[in-house]
């Protein structure tokens, strides 16, 4: 039996406007779009990728799953995702080396320190 992974789906109010900022702060392009989906990826041919689907209901409590992020440099990839939109939030996390941050939309993912992805950890987010 073959599986692959395809994508991560996030339940968004504005799949549009949630879709766009994603592509912005990843560097990634939009492959498919309608009222109430969007989804980005890399390149088109490049899998996994990010659906947003449009949904009514807000945002609930912390997430269960949410993106790691690795920059070159994490204190100028954080200041440019503030630029954006993004949001500094504390959800428990304490005096760790990686940084929480929310989308517009209110959806933790973390911006770990500089380099190897095996050197560290996030267990907390």
């Amino acid at each position: 039996m073959a599986l692959s992974w395809e994508q991560v789906v996030v339940d968004a109010a504005d799949p549009r406007g949630l879709g766009q900022w994603w592509a912005t702060a990843l560097g990634w392009q939009v492959v498919a779009a309608e009222d109430d989906e969007v989804e980005i990826r890399k390149a088109p041919d490049i899998e996994p990728g990010l659906l947003f689907l449009g949904v009514s209901e807000e945002k609930a409590g912390k997430n269960r799953l949410h993106i790691d992020l690795r920059p070159d440099d994490q204190a100028a990839e954080v200041d440019r995702l503030v630029g954006l939109g993004a949001q500094r939030v504390d959800i428990g996390q304490g005096d760790v080396s990686w940084v929480v941050l929310a989308d517009p939309e209110g959806n933790e993912f973390c911006v770990l320190s500089g380099g190897t992805p095996s050197a560290q950890t996030d267990p907390s987010a």
